[in-house]
Formats: structure tokens, sequence, C-alpha cells
């Protein structure tokens, strides 16, 4: 994987937010109704937003679309396809742009999926999270191994470029079962894997259990060793790491995840969408209403569900660059660091980072982060942003 011009790329990210049932570890903008929604109505609402968004960001050519959630798989194929249709009319859309959908194994069908590939959806990442019934059980999950199992092969075949999810450090989950699971989940994925380890998001059920003594997670050592496993065991099968969560064979990584950490940019739509645009040379943060109906209401009367359009200064978007550039195995150019903030990093702080083994410098001068370095990330970022 080699590094891309920063503004060759232009992604497009679609919010549904709906869901069947909220996962209890789960902190996205998802939201279960029990009432039919109105597709139609959100239909013309999203093609409303994308033509208000196009027009703040004329000229680019839209790389990369994903559709996310929420649980998109719950949209008809249908509303998929206007959507796209709506992108199309009012940006440049290259001629291999990436269309990714995001899919739960209980929404999947291998009609569904036909109709989202006609619609031009070209690749699945699918939320299997876990390849045992008793694991999905304890995560809230509403399907079963099989289902899981079945829904990876109709992606299959339908699909040249699909991905799935697994989460790991679960309660009780040991290194070796975790590396049993893992080469079973690569031995069904094509290409590429999104490994999370689990974390307890302030607000959501297992907040409260964990703070109850209720559930128990795997200590720092032991998360730390589940670490260790996830990543030998995928380079040792061709699915090496290009992000600190994302596995892939070369070639195969997904690009629009790639316009974020990249720090390139992209147009939020839907409720509880983020963008970054470029508007007259200077980065906007923009966020719409994270409320379905609010943001429904909103976009029908003044044509778009914006909440937030910040103007990030130039220490606000080099420490963005930074954050979201280490993640990456191919690390960041510091010299793109010194031309957003105005000021080269620490020489001092790299030398002391380097010698402890967290970063290195390659050969064509960029700095990346080491796989020692990967578990305490944060902490390497903020000794370098400081």
């Amino acid at each position: 994987m080699s590094p891309a011009d920063p503004a060759a790329a232009f992604g497009v990210y679609v919010h549904w937010p709906f869901c069947l049932s909220k996962c209890p570890y789960c902190d996205f903008n998802s939201h279960v109704r029990h009432a039919p929604i109105d597709e139609e109505r959100f239909t013309r609402a999203f093609a409303r937003e994308i033509e208000t968004t196009a027009v703040r960001s004329r000229g680019r050519t839209v790389s990369s679309i994903f559709l996310g959630g929420g649980t998109p798989s719950l949209m008809r194929p249908q509303t998929v396809g206007a959507i796209l249709d709506a992108i199309g009319k009012h940006w440049s859309v290259a001629d291999d742009v990436e269309v990714t959908l995001e899919a739960n194994p209980t929404s999947v069908e291998a009609t569904r999926f036909r109709g989202y590939r006609a619609a031009g959806v070209n690749r699945v990442s699918l939320g299997v999270q876990a390849l045992d019934d008793s694991s999905l059980k304890a995560l809230g999950r509403l399907h079963t191994a099989r289902e899981a199992q079945d829904a990876v092969a109709i992606a299959r075949s339908v699909f040249d470029r699909y991905s799935f999810d697994l989460i790991y450090a679960r309660p009780d989950q040991t290194p070796a079962m975790w590396a049993g699971e893992l080469q079973r989940a690569i031995s069904e994925a094509a290409e590429h894997l999104s490994l999370y380890q689990l974390t307890i998001e302030a607000g959501t059920p297992f907040f409260d259990l964990h703070a109850a003594g209720k559930l128990k997670t795997p200590d720092e050592a032991i998360a730390r060793d589940l670490y260790d496993v996830t990543q030998d065991v995928c380079a040792r099968y061709g699915l090496p790491a290009y992000e600190i969560s994302n596995h892939a064979r070369p070639g195969a990584e997904c690009r629009h995840n790639l316009v974020y950490w990249r720090g390139q940019e992209y147009a939020g739509i839907g409720p509880g969408a983020h963008g970054r645009l470029d508007i007259d040379g200077v980065r906007h943060a923009i966020a719409t209403e994270k409320r379905p109906e609010a943001w429904l209401m909103r976009v029908e009367a003044i044509g778009n569900g914006m909440v937030a359009d910040d103007l990030l200064n130039s220490e606000e978007r080099a420490d963005e660059f930074l954050l979201m550039g280490l993640r990456l195995r191919e690390g960041i150019d510091p010299r793109r660091y010194a031309a957003l903030s105005g000021r080269s990093l620490d020489p001092r702080r790299i030398a002391i980072l380097r010698d402890e083994g967290a970063i290195m410098i390659s050969t064509d001068g960029r700095l990346r982060v080491t796989q020692d370095g990967f578990p305490v990330l944060d902490a390497v970022v903020a000794d370098l942003a400081a």
C-alpha cells in the first residue's frame, strides 16, 4: 500500500440510522423503531442533503461511497439505488468508485444482495462480530454463527469484494481461543477483516454491567496478548494490519476508510453524519442532527441537517492529521504535518519515542508507529502533539 496524493480522493459517507435492536456495547448513532420506516420520505431527504452538500463541494470526483449505520442492509435495494443515483447526479463519480454497504447477517438474503449489486454496491462489510453462538448471545447479536457463515457465503457469491468485523477481548476469551477463531475467520475472508477490541463505552448497557462488576473483560496483560495474537495470525495468513484495527491482503484495503485516515475530504450525509470539506482553502468540520426524525424535518425545511459547521485552525487540522494518520501502518509524512501546522514535530520527542521502540522513521522519511507502539497509540500521539 503506497500513500496516496492527499488531494486525490473524495469520499461520501451516508448514514442509515436504524437497527432491529440496539447492541449493548454500541454507542453509535443507531435507533430502533417499531413502526415501519418511511423509506420514500427519507430517500427524498437524503437526495436533498446530497444536493446542498454538493453545492458546497463543487469540482470533486467521488472515489468512494460508504453506506454505514445503523444497519443499511435494512434498506430496500431501490432506496440504495436512489441514494447512489443522487450522488451521481450532483457529483462526478470515478469509473472505479468503491461503494461499500454495511450489513448484518440477520438482514442478509441472496435476492437482497443481488439487488444491492444491481443498484451499484460493489463491496459489503458484514457485522459478524463472533463465530460462536454463546459469544454472539453475550454481545446481544440477533444472528447465530451459522447465519453469519451463510451470510459470508452469500456475500462471496455476489460481490468480488467483501469484509467482515469481529470483536475480541470478550469476557473469558483466551489468546488460544482467539487464535483459533481468527484462523477460521481468515479461511472465510477473501481479502479484508476489521478486528476491534471490545471497549466499554459510557452510556451503554455494558458500561453499567461493567461498573457493577457483572461484566468482566480481559485484564491489560491478556488484552495485550490478544492484540499480539491478532497481528501475528493475520500476518502469517497474508492479511497484515494496514491500520490499527484493519487487516487486508495488499491492494484490498478499504479505500473509503483510507480517506479518513489520510486526512482527505469527505461529505457526511444523513442523521448524525460527520464531514470534512475544504471550502475557500479552509477545512470545515461538519456534523448533522443525530435524531432521525429531527434530521428529516430539518432537511425538509432548510435543505440540510447541519447542526455544526466549525472552521478548523491550522493547529486543529494538524492534530487531526496526526491522530488519524498514525493509525495507519504507512504512518505520516512529517513535512505534511509541518505544512498544516506551521511548525515541525519536535525532534527531541521523536528521538525519545524512537529509543523507546514506539515509533520508527522509514527510509522515505515517513514517521510510523511500531507494533509495540500501537497498543499505546493515544499516548504516542499526545506526546508528539504536545
